[in-house]
Order: C-alpha cells, then sequence, then structure tokens
C-alpha cells in the first residue's frame, strides 16, 4: 500500500498563544489512536517552533546555515502524519477528520502527498 505524508501548515497569527487546549490534544490522541488501530498511522509529531530552527541552504558549491527565527511567514510547518492506506482519495479522508478535530480559532492547512517508492 502506498505510504502519504500530510505536512501540517499552522497560521501561527490565529493559532492560540497557549498552543493546542487539553480538549484538542485528547481529540488528537483518540484520532491518532483510531488510525493506528485501522493500521493507517506510521509516525506524526508535531515540530518545535519556527524560531528554534535552523535553514540548510545549498548555492551549488556551499551549504549555508540560518538559524531561525527566520523571516515573517504566515504559515509554518507545525508537524506531519505519515500514513499508509489504500489511496489518495483515503489518506485526504483521514486528513480532513484531523483538520474537523480543530475548530475556532486555528487556521490550518494540509499538503497530503504521496512518497515515491523506490
Amino acid at each position: 500500500m502506498p505510504r502519504y505524508l500530510s505536512l501540517v501548515k499552522v497560521d501561527e497569527s490565529a493559532a492560540p498563544a497557549e498552543g493546542p487546549s487539553p480538549e484538542l490534544m485528547q481529540r488528537m490522541g483518540e484520532l491518532i489512536e483510531e488510525m493506528t488501530k485501522a493500521g493507517v498511522m506510521l509516525d506524526t509529531a508535531g515540530l518545535t517552533p519556527y524560531a528554534q530552527g535552523a535553514r540548510v541552504d545549498w548555492d551549488g558549491e556551499k551549504a549555508s546555515v540560518t538559524d531561525g527565527p527566520f523571516t515573517e511567514s504566515k504559515e509554518v510547518i507545525g508537524g506531519y502524519a505519515l500514513m499508509q492506506c489504500k489511496d489518495r482519495a483515503e489518506a485526504i479522508e483521514w486528513t480532513k477528520r484531523f483538520l474537523q478535530i480543530h475548530g475556532e480559532p486555528w487556521r490550518i492547512t494540509c499538503e497530503v502527498r504521496e512518497i515515491a517508492e523506490g
């Protein structure tokens, strides 16, 4: 079965400063448990704030490293889910369920992409 990566992009300007509520974390935990039992979820995690990250650029000759915080960006990658699904439609349905549990005031986009094998 194909694997899919769902990149979670968060609009930090709309996200609560305190982060996800305990209720949201509970709903996420329940959905992750359901996905794991269904054999869909292979791995998932949230990421530390982008200000704590580093960017590594290659200019064709050398690599350079820039520590965060970076130039203001409305959307940042806040996490990921690695899923094994029968097809793209199933991966999208699980991703929609993940988005729906967030509610207000969250503004989230997930980019779902099949992992190229071999």
